[in-house]
């Protein structure tokens, strides 16, 4: 008898062991389906439309290999205990493609309040409560999760060719940190016109964009952080910056709801006006368009161009 129950003590670590192991890979979400009566496995068609599927969705970027925009959800923020950022695939249209892509399964995955999002080749990086997280853009597998010390806030964030990463820290201190493909951190430039400083873009040259909460300054550095050139959009409280191939920035106000455009050497002009908390917004190269989250209304707006 005591043979038999150290045998079933066995067994059952054995089983707890594999159950354990098991739950530690990463499962990405798949496209909208149900199962039919007959037990198959049905993708949605494509004559529906849902949309939606979105939980305080601070920030978007683009995939133009999908032809998809991602959307970074921050779950419950706050109202529960367990980490539950995912991400979200969309259709250039808006409709859903994938509601949970990125955390349909929380096994092996670190996302709790993912803000500003950014792709850079095979990529995916966001910024998530002190941490920079990267994922594999094809599959959704996680890849790292840097911590930035010092960081308060992390916000907006660009990422360079050579996966140099630039983050805005939008609390005191505040600041631009850059982080290295290796994971080091610096200070890559504070002071002067940055006032809560919070979406961040690449332009053309290589040069890092920089926009603010708490004034309309637009702040073009060289990658050495030194200022080349200070823009002003048309309002303040900004969250969103966009560079297109021809130079063009787009800034949106998170605060007054506005999109302004700044055309090389000209003067901002609004495009937009009267959208609800218009946050940290992508561009949609092959749609021609701009993609905004809506905070916590829990949509996306889409501006033609």
């Amino acid at each position: 008898m005591k043979v038999r129950n150290v045998q079933l003590v066995l067994w059952l670590m054995v089983s707890c062991l594999l159950v354990e192991a098991a739950a530690q890979d990463f499962t990405a979400g798949e496209p909208l389906g149900s199962v039919n009566e007959a037990g198959q496995k049905m993708v949605m068609t494509d004559n529906v439309k849902v949309f939606g599927s979105f939980h305080f969705t601070e920030s978007c970027t683009f995939d133009p290999n999908k032809n998809l925009i991602l959307a970074m959800n921050a779950g419950n923020r706050g109202e529960g205990d367990a980490p539950d950022g995912f991400v979200s695939l969309i259709n250039p249209d808006g409709s859903v493609h994938t509601a949970k892509w990125i955390g349909a399964s929380r096994d092996g995955l670190e996302l709790e309040n993912p803000l500003g999002s950014a792709v850079q080749g095979s990529v995916l990086y966001t910024v998530d409560e002190g941490y920079l997280r990267s994922f594999d853009l094809g599959s959704g597998q996680p890849l790292e999760s840097i911590a930035v010390p010092g960081s308060t806030i992390l916000n907006g964030i660009a990422v360079a060719s050579d996966g140099t990463a630039y983050i805005s820290n939008s609390r005191e201190p505040e600041l631009i940190y850059k982080v290295t493909a290796d994971g080091s951190s610096s200070v890559f430039a504070e002071g002067g016109d940055i006032n809560v400083p919070n979406g961040v873009a690449m332009d053309q040259d290589g040069n890092v964009v920089v926009i603010n909460i708490g004034n309309n300054a637009v702040i073009t550095y060289n990658p050495n952080g030194e200022v080349v050139r200070t823009e002003r959009a048309a309002e303040a409280g900004n969250d969103g910056v966009v560079v297109t191939a021809d130079g063009t920035k787009y800034v949106s106000s998170v605060r007054f709801g506005s999109v302004s455009r700044i055309r090389p050497g000209q003067e901002a002009e609004v495009i937009a006006s009267g959208i609800p908390s218009a946050a940290s917004m992508c561009y949609d190269s092959v749609q021609n368009q701009l993609v905004i989250p809506l905070n916590p209304n829990n949509a996306l707006a889409i501006i033609k161009l």
